[in-house]
């Protein structure tokens, strides 16, 4: 491991290409390896300690196959459960999305009556409440799960007339709320963000953690003098457990560029 290392970015499947292409955009000179559990997703109905068992095997992959530097864990649902547990088990930094996030949303809202979605196991795990009350206790935070969501996501299916029926029926609450912000608290929603935006409102701004997990990265590279040299031509891998040509379709559908020469990346358990 040096400096020109790559980065390690993982997710239950296509919603941490947010983060990577912030990552990529923040830090060009930074190579990428970002594995895309598509397989086993998803992860937001899943028990947290099976969570925590996949969060685990794929940061040891990383680390023993690829050599990387410092591990992202670009889905909101594996940060909650597993973040701590990863930062106990490896001497490498390990960065989730949570902290980000919320850093994020309380820099735009100007009334402090916050909405936050996210899957079932990360919004039943109380770590946005924990992290929003340990920054800001004066915040009216209103958590909502939104299951469904993801896998429209997964099938590059985000404007239908039944994604917006089923954002409609989860999304009601937020109508009594009156929330003047909304973090998507899972890496899959920005890809729901015009389907979002339609039915709470064009008011309510909408906030991703993507951009604050890479300016965050960035400071940790420097912070441990691991940032690449300026001159470094950042490399792009990209693995899945799944199909990787469905992988490589979908995830160009969704990003809008090229994901080119997708590999397999086989799990153990």
């Amino acid at each position: 491991m040096n400096n020109d290392s790559p980065i390690g970015i993982f997710d239950s499947g296509f919603g941490g290409l947010t983060v990577l292409k912030a990552i990529n955009d923040v830090n060009p000179s930074e190579s990428t390896v970002y594995i895309g559990d598509s397989k086993r997703y998803p992860y937001g109905p899943r028990k947290p300690e099976e969570i925590k068992r996949f969060a685990v095997e794929i940061s040891q992959s990383l680390i023993d196959d690829y050599r990387v530097k410092m591990i992202v864990i670009a889905c909101n649902t594996a940060s909650a459960a597993a973040l701590n547990h990863l930062k106990a088990q490896f001497d490498i930094p390990i960065i989730g999305v949570i902290a980000p996030g919320v850093k994020a949303a309380l820099s735009v809202t100007n009334s402090k009556s916050i909405g936050v979605i996210g899957t079932v196991t990360t919004i039943s795990s109380g770590a946005y409440q924990i992290e929003f009350a340990s920054k800001d206790s004066d915040v009216d935070l209103h958590a909502l799960a939104c299951p469904g969501f993801v896998e429209f996501v997964e099938r590059g299916d985000t404007t239908s007339d039944q994604v917006h029926v089923l954002a409609e029926r989860l999304l009601a609450p937020f109508a009594t709320f009156k929330i003047d912000t909304l973090l998507l608290g899972c890496t899959h929603y920005p890809f729901l963000a015009r389907t979002i935006s339609d039915v709470v409102g064009r008011d309510v701004i909408l906030v991703s953690s993507a951009d604050e997990t890479a300016f965050e990265v960035d400071r940790v590279l420097k912070e441990n003098s691991l940032a690449a040299s300026e001159d470094n031509l950042g490399k792009r891998l990209y693995l899945s457990s799944g199909d990787p040509e469905e992988f490589a379709k979908i995830g160009r559908t969704l990003l809008g560029e090229p994901i080119s020469d997708v590999k397999v990346w086989k799990f153990k358990s």
